[in-house]
């Protein structure tokens, strides 16, 4: 080709490509848009539709209302728009039942599909006012014990501790005193026992070791973080943003801070049930949703809810690891009470189950906290619950019962169906 020809050749391609990209810009697209930034473009968008939606029933919500019908504000005007939720009937129908009729001075139940996010129970009580705000929503509860699950996910995680670590420890179970935390030294009075162990039986000494042992301060604030404490919960329903103070050195206060005997580090009952969904969804981390869909008068759809992934928090094979530790928790721990009728039973020996309760004195509500945070997974489904109890004087019901009050009506009984030959859960799943 001659040189004048070819040259022609190439300004001809240049100016093809500016109309090309002047093309895409008209229609808001890049030419040289990755799939990586396409996603990212789908996540804000997302983002921002579930803002605008939190904003538009947040108050329906906290009145611990789903309306069927509502009017929204909408690309400027006011819509009238049909609401469908995630909320599964019969799961709501047993929360709202349990917490009735057990009566505690305040308590929740909050239950998310553990993969998707989807919201399936979201259950409220407050024995001195029917018409109390939606407690799922506020982080005004310490985490307690809970935060146990950050700490020990830190130390497997980053640290590489094993279940069957040994840790040796001064002093009481449940105490947490200066003088035996920071002691290393070993007596004939010395306590040893194992990661897997310390973290069913909650045993506070043993965490502050821990983390003064194996963690660096750093360690345990990234790992906060991750679950997303110290940050907003993107949900299309308001929700309180859950606190954690980490201390910057090494001492008694971290130690408070890593065994959950502290008020400062607090939580709401949808970031409990969220922590215990990652550790059973393989350390990946979904933001809960509970709008199915919004429909225009006009038949026009305005937002379908979709699972949104922040991403893993931990490795697969850690998430392994700390569901050992909570599995103990539910069958020689502080919960095994509560769960030994629902693990005695032969139709939920394919059911594997975990969880991790805690328990301090609040002072918003005040009163006695009684936490359960926990998850329940048979291969095809996973379930992730927080139930929460207030008491101010006396206990009613232990939050690890009504955890697995759930877990037994969302597994079972199950029904034939004659025409199908289908086996379905009585829960519709």
């Amino acid at each position: 080709m001659h040189p004048r020809n070819n040259h022609k050749l190439l300004k001809l391609f240049a100016f093809s490509g500016v109309c090309l990209l002047g093309l895409y810009s008209l229609l808001g697209v890049s030419a040289f848009e990755t799939e990586e930034s396409q996603a990212h473009r789908k996540i804000l968008n997302q983002l921002e539709l579930r803002s605008q939606f939190s904003k538009a029933i947040g108050e329906h919500v906290r009145n611990n209302q789903f309306p069927e019908k509502v009017e929204i504000p909408w690309n400027g005007d006011n819509q009238a728009v049909t609401m469908t939720y995630t909320i599964d009937p019969n799961l709501q129908k047993e929360a709202d039942r349990l917490l009735k009729s057990y009566k505690p001075d305040y308590g929740a139940i909050f239950m998310i599909d553990a993969m998707t996010g989807e919201v399936l129970t979201m259950a409220s009580f407050q024995r001195d006012d029917p018409q109390a705000p939606n407690l799922n929503l506020q982080a005004t509860f310490p985490a307690a014990s809970v935060f146990k699950v950050v700490t020990a996910t830190a130390a497997v995680d980053k640290a590489g501790v094993l279940p069957e670590h040994k840790i040796r420890y001064n002093g009481g179970a449940y105490t947490l005193y200066k003088k035996n935390v920071l002691s290393d030294r070993v007596t004939r009075w010395t306590n040893v026992i194992s990661l897997r162990d310390a973290f069913a039986r909650s045993i506070n000494t043993a965490f502050g070791r821990l983390s003064i042992e194996n963690l660096h301060p750093e360690d345990l604030n990234e790992y906060a973080n991750r679950f997303m404490f110290n940050q907003d919960i993107p949900s299309d329903f308001p929700v309180d943003m859950g606190v954690a103070y980490i201390p910057p050195e090494k001492g008694f206060e971290l130690a408070e801070a890593a065994s959950g005997f502290n008020k400062s580090n607090r939580m709401s009952p949808v970031q409990g049930a969220m922590i215990a969904a990652a550790v059973a969804n393989d350390g990946e981390v979904v933001i809960p949703y509970f709008v199915r869909k919004a429909q225009a008068s006009s038949g026009n759809s305005l937002y379908e809810g979709s699972t949104m992934n922040k991403g893993p928090i931990m490795t697969k094979e850690s998430a392994a690891k700390v569901r050992e530790l909570m599995e103990q928790t539910v069958t020689a721990g502080t919960s095994r009470r509560s769960f030994r009728p629902i693990l005695k039973d032969r139709k939920f020996r394919e059911i594997e189950m975990g969880g991790k309760t805690g328990h301090l004195t609040g002072d918003n509500p005040r009163g006695r906290v009684d936490w359960f945070v926990g998850y329940a997974l048979d291969g095809e489904r996973k379930i992730a619950v927080a139930a929460i109890t207030v008491n101010k004087k006396f206990w009613t019901v232990k939050s690890a019962h009504l955890g697995q009050s759930m877990f037994r009506k969302y597994f079972g009984p199950v029904v034939s169906t004659p025409m199908t030959d289908r086996v379905i859960s009585s829960a519709s799943h």
